[in-house]
């Protein structure tokens, strides 16, 4: 089992069960003790757990299923994805990378003339009876949490694939770059950057300074973040010292 996989099982028997001991995940995982070890003391570094006595208990943000995050966040996410969707001009070819960020920005999107192409089933469901919008759909695994078309199959669509925006969202931000929560998303993901000429990632302010399981891309790699008002005027720094621009949704 490669180790982002191997970590990602430990973290969502983890979260599913709230607290685990030491035992039970080496049982469950089937790897040795020491192994288990490094991993708890890793996603502990980054944030998602707490190493306890004999075990670990969840402390990350919720790997929950895509309809509850939907739910949750929405006044914040809907100024987010109507700043978004401003950037975003008639006639252009945009990517929309999956979640519920950027399924807002989809709804700000109907009505337009744009080609838009996307990995994420909800946002399909959604623009695909809009006659101005043409639509493309990338195929592969249907990651099953979020209803995003993930690995091998997507990343060949998208590397025939140009665009001129990418409008993402990520699992966290730190100085050393934009993290997601799943491997196979990353490498996806990885692709999309390559596809658009400008990234524009969409995010609410508590995900800066939390890291996620796998790095993605450093910051360098980002033209805007668009972001609601509680980002402290620390992070609007160090985004800017890094080439981003810092788009505030009130």
């Amino acid at each position: 089992m490669i180790l982002d996989q191997r970590r990602h099982n430990i973290l969502q028997v983890i979260e599913k069960q709230g607290f685990v001991s030491l035992q039970s995940l080496v049982d469950q995982v089937g790897v040795s003790e020491s192994t288990v070890r490094r991993d708890l003391e890793y996603l502990d570094r980054i944030g998602q757990i707490r190493r306890t006595r004999g075990g670990a208990s969840y402390a990350g943000e919720s790997l929950a299923g895509f309809e509850e995050r939907t739910s949750q966040a929405t006044t914040e996410k809907q100024a987010i994805a109507r700043v978004a969707a401003s950037l975003i001009q008639d006639g252009e070819a945009v990517l929309l990378d999956g979640g519920t960020t950027t399924l807002e920005v989809a709804r700000q999107l109907i009505g337009r003339t744009l080609q838009v192409v996307t990995n994420s089933l909800p946002i399909v469901n959604l623009l695909v009876n809009q006659p101005q919008i043409e639509l493309i759909q990338l195929g592969g695994y249907l990651f099953p949490k979020t209803g995003v078309a993930l690995g091998p199959l997507a990343i060949a669509a998208l590397s025939q694939i140009h665009v001129r925006r990418l409008v993402m969202s990520v699992g966290g931000i730190t100085e050393a770059g934009l993290f997601n929560t799943n491997t196979l998303l990353v490498e996806t993901e990885r692709q999309m950057l390559t596809s658009a000429e400008e990234v524009v990632v969409v995010t609410d302010s508590s995900k800066l300074g939390h890291s996620a399981l796998a790095h993605l891309c450093p910051l360098q790699k980002v033209h805007q973040v668009v972001v609601d008002s509680g980002i402290t005027p620390e992070w609007v720094r160090i985004l800017e010292r890094a080439g981003v621009q810092v788009l505030i949704a009130s």
